[in-house]
């Protein structure tokens, strides 16, 4: 088994520069923590009580958490019982920025076929400029059916039109930019800004979105992965790499969400909840260093099923778990 913590001490692994949000929350070898939004327990309700949303976002920040993760959900879709902080996410990240100062501001991901790609560009790099380098845009192709039809959508061609979304998000980055696509054509004539902070805005893969694993390893800054058992989680990461060093480009991170629910007796074994598990604090480091030893750069820990007062679960987690999973900056 390799440790790619030795590893990234050897200079063997190296991620690129892209800002300062991808620098710092992104180390080889190393794993950091940060937190989906909304930061409230709503367990089974789709909608989420967001009273106390900005004072908890804020507090996140204080308390050391590496990133907030927001998501992009256009409709509230009963049969998937999520609505996701319910504020439109670019909306929301211009709030963040203004309210927050250190901590990076993600989101795990625009649904890149219900949107224009210049409208993701412009937003995207204006978030990125106003949080000083702050911004992590994940991407992905959308799974939820209903939604499309609402847009005036096709579903069935979501594939395609996330690989050229993306290349146009790619595009308006340069100055001044020529591309043709059926999102639209730049003839070098006009130009998009502001532009992101580093050389292009991190961009990161969610799951498959509708490409093949190859494809997904040669054109991300990263990619975004779900929960597994911890054997099958290192071969997936394994098997990333691979085909990271098959296309020839740079090693790249590797992220994961992880609902949580944090007991108070330390030493609680796991039991089982949706994409996660409920255990003390022991059992979560454990597992979270073995995660760490496999690979896998950050952990998004969602709170939505904890039982126990959500601030005090930050605090605790920022008190007990943070100093061994320290960020970079």
């Amino acid at each position: 088994m390799t440790d790619l913590r030795t590893l990234s001490e050897t200079g063997t692994l190296s991620f690129p520069t892209l800002n300062r949000a991808y620098d710092t929350v992104f180390q080889p070898g190393e794993l950091s923590l940060g937190l989906v939004v909304p930061l409230d327990a709503h367990h089974n309700d789709p909608v989420p009580d967001m009273s106390r949303h900005l004072e908890r976002a804020q507090m996140a920040d204080q308390l050391g958490f590496s990133a907030l993760w927001l998501r992009d959900v256009p409709f509230n879709v009963p049969s998937f019982g999520d609505a996701g902080q319910v504020f439109d996410p670019f909306v929301y990240l211009g709030l963040l920025s203004g309210a927050t100062r250190n901590i990076a501001l993600g989101v795990a991901s625009i649904i890149l076929p219900l949107r224009h790609p210049a409208d993701v560009a412009k937003a995207a790099a204006s978030a990125d400029q106003l949080s000083g380098g702050r911004l992590l845009l994940g991407v992905a192709s959308g799974d939820r059916p209903e939604e499309y039809p609402a847009l005036g959508m096709s579903y069935a061609d979501r594939g395609a039109r996330f690989r050229e979304s993306l290349a146009y998000i790619r595009a308006v980055a340069a100055d001044y930019p020529t591309y043709s696509g059926d999102h639209g054509t730049l003839n070098g004539a006009l130009d998009m800004l502001p532009k992101p902070t580093g050389t292009r805005l991190p961009i990161l893969i969610t799951g498959g979105s509708q490409q093949s694993p190859d494809w997904v390893a040669a054109h991300g800054d990263g990619w975004m992965t779900y929960p597994r058992d911890i054997a099958s989680q290192a071969q997936i990461v394994r098997d990333y790499r691979a085909r990271e060093a098959t296309a020839g480009a740079q090693a790249k991170p590797v992220m994961q969400s992880l609902y949580v629910d944090l007991v108070a007796d330390d030493d609680a074994p796991a039991q089982p909840i949706h994409l996660g598990f409920r255990s003390g604090v022991s059992f979560l480091k454990s597992y979270l260093g073995q995660l760490r030893l496999h690979g896998i750069n950050h952990v998004a820990l969602n709170l939505r099923f904890n039982q126990a007062d959500i601030e005090d679960t930050m605090r605790r987690l920022a008190a007990e778990v943070l100093p061994e999973f320290p960020s970079q900056g």
